[in-house]
């Protein structure tokens, strides 16, 4: 069981990732690729990043077992900013915490010996030379334009999908109804987040707020890292409704898009909404507006989330992208609640 221990001042500083991480969608996709037991939504997505990678792992299998845990070094917090931004970091990682992050894989190993010590895979990383760490950079650099770059957008679009409705129920009724609305592995106890874990972990916040990071490779159960004394993050899946593909404008689907109630009804998304506010600000009705909904999501334009009886609506980058250019992204609201407020 993990249990996730809140203050008031906590709940004030609960905030949602602006987007999806690089690194934690890299190393979880990892996961997903040695899961036989996986969803099935990730069965080509497998397939089609094994063929990319061909034995090009080896380094990143010693170092992320396919079970427990893997290095904190691995996700830090650059990972929001990009694959460069989040390389760079761990290239700055301290030695000594390369190493004692590096002996925490072999503890279990170990046990028996007394002491953990490092996989012997490992042993020229952990020394702290620049060169086993510039392999490694360079492993997670080739790995992620192989298995998780042609998916980006999708990512993206899912993850903004899930933003959409936890924004909404934080506007609704607060950091609470943020926490009760995750998914249900994740269960809000007052002033308790619990989650079922595959050891008993306990987690203080003490002041320090919480990050929210949806993830679209995350299965299962959520994720947090060990160090206490870093910044607390939890990462958690978003919902799947569709395997990962790699989209590419002049699908034949995207000739579908044509006339202005489309048009009209792509501009209304704006940030998120019902099909109910579809129509309504479309200016179409509820039957025009779903219609037109289902046809934009075939064409990798719109994002579609249940949220409770409602469906919700988001723009993909790519669809943010047709109505405002090459330059235009989804807002990112960055959904903080401070003092009973809001701020974006």
């Amino acid at each position: 069981m993990l249990r996730i221990h809140f203050s008031g001042n906590d709940l004030a500083g609960v905030r949602m990732a602006a987007r999806p991480d690089v690194l934690w969608e890299t190393i979880l996709s990892f996961h997903r690729l040695r899961d036989r037991r996986g969803s099935v939504v990730y069965r080509e997505w497998r397939s089609e990043a094994r063929i990319r990678l061909g034995d090009e792992t080896r380094l990143l299998a010693a170092l992320v077992p396919g079970r427990g845990y893997f290095p904190d070094f691995l996700t830090p917090p650059q990972g929001i900013l990009g694959v460069d931004e989040a390389l760079d970091a761990i290239r700055a990682t301290p030695p000594g915490r390369i190493h004692a992050e590096l002996s925490l894989i072999g503890a279990t190993r170990t046990a028996r010996a007394g002491r953990p010590a490092v996989p012997a895979a490992l042993r020229a990383l952990a020394e702290g030379a620049s060169e086993p760490l510039g392999r490694l950079v360079a492993a997670l650099r080739g790995y992620h334009r192989a298995a998780v770059e042609p998916y980006w957008s999708h990512i993206q679009a899912r993850v903004e999908a899930d933003r959409a409705v936890r924004g909404r129920a934080l506007l609704d009724g607060g950091a609470e109804e943020l926490l009760a609305s995750l998914p249900p592995m994740l269960r809000w106890r007052s002033p308790v987040l619990e989650a079922d874990y595959p050891v008993d972990r306990d987690v203080h916040l003490d002041g320090r707020g919480l990050l929210l990071q949806p993830s679209f490779f995350c299965r299962g159960t959520p994720v947090v890292l060990r160090d206490p004394g870093l910044p607390p993050v939890l990462v958690y899946p978003v919902t799947h409704s569709e395997a990962p593909t790699v989209r590419e404008p002049g699908l034949p689907s995207l000739a579908k898009l044509v006339g202005h109630t489309r048009s009209a009804v792509l501009n209304a998304i704006g940030d998120g909404g019902t099909t109910s506010e579809l129509a309504r600000r479309a200016g179409v009705s509820l039957a025009s507006a779903s219609q037109h909904a289902g046809v934009l999501r075939e064409a990798g334009l719109v994002a579609t989330l249940r949220h409770g009886n409602a469906v919700l609506h988001t723009l993909t980058p790519l669809g943010a992208a047709l109505l405002g250019g090459a330059g235009r992204t989804p807002r990112e609201t960055r959904c903080y609640a401070r003092n009973g407020t809001v701020t974006s």
